[in-house]
């Protein structure tokens, strides 16, 4: 009788010890599973604010000490400036730099391309295109044509294997102080005159912030 006891006492024990050892596989698949999911969630997190923002820039601080160094040795002047916003909106918007570097803005943006003379886009158009990356060149009212052909020039010049590729050109129509500018999101680069050493510094601002913005369209 004493051994028959003893021996179901022992299955007894290893059925808890089995019940016990299969819990915790359970377990560790369940932490493993949310791990998992808990990376899965990042990944997407990431890949969609890549997405939305272009992949943003990758720019040093020595990138932009550079650029500001060139602009001024070439009589120009590089800012940066915070974002003002980027809601849809079909009405008028004040914006607190000149020209626009970013915005609330119109829902259309401006399609890239050389704008005549008075056939320029509205603003909120042409801040929304900046949203999208394009870079605009624009000279004030009145600039002599052979400036305005040497600006349309450097705007046609080939990148990314496209001749003018997203890039606008127009005839400034918020009233800037400045005689040219190239403007991208939050930041823009302005000269006086339109020589070498101002063509060379908006060429370099070009290449430097084409598609970083917070939305990259084709």
């Amino acid at each position: 009788m004493s051994s028959r006891a003893e021996e179901k006492e022992r299955r007894r024990r290893e059925r808890e010890a089995q019940e016990a050892a299969a819990k915790q596989a359970a377990a560790r698949r369940r932490a493993i599973q949310i791990a998992g999911a808990a990376v899965g969630v990042a990944v997407i997190a990431v890949v969609v604010v890549l997405l939305v923002s272009g992949g943003g820039s990758n720019e040093s601080e020595a990138d932009v000490g550079k650029l500001t160094a060139d602009a001024r040795a070439a009589g120009c002047t590089f800012r940066q400036f915070k974002s003002e916003g980027r809601t849809h909106t079909t009405g008028k918007v004040r914006y607190k730099t000149n020209p626009p570097t970013s915005g609330n803005h119109n829902p259309v943006p401006a399609q890239d391309g050389i704008y005549a003379p008075g056939n320029e886009p509205n603003k909120e158009n042409w801040v929304h295109s900046l949203e999208h990356g394009r870079i605009l060149f624009q000279y004030r009212p009145g600039t002599p044509a052979a400036q305005v052909a040497r600006l349309r020039a450097l705007a046609e010049e080939e990148l990314e294997g496209t001749a003018g590729y997203h890039t606008l050109l127009f005839q400034n129509n918020t009233n800037m102080p400045a005689k040219f500018a190239a403007v991208a999101w939050t930041r823009y680069v302005t000269c006086n005159q339109l020589g070498d050493p101002q063509i060379a510094v908006m060429r370099e601002f070009r290449k430097a912030y084409t598609d970083k913005a917070p939305e990259f369209i084709p």
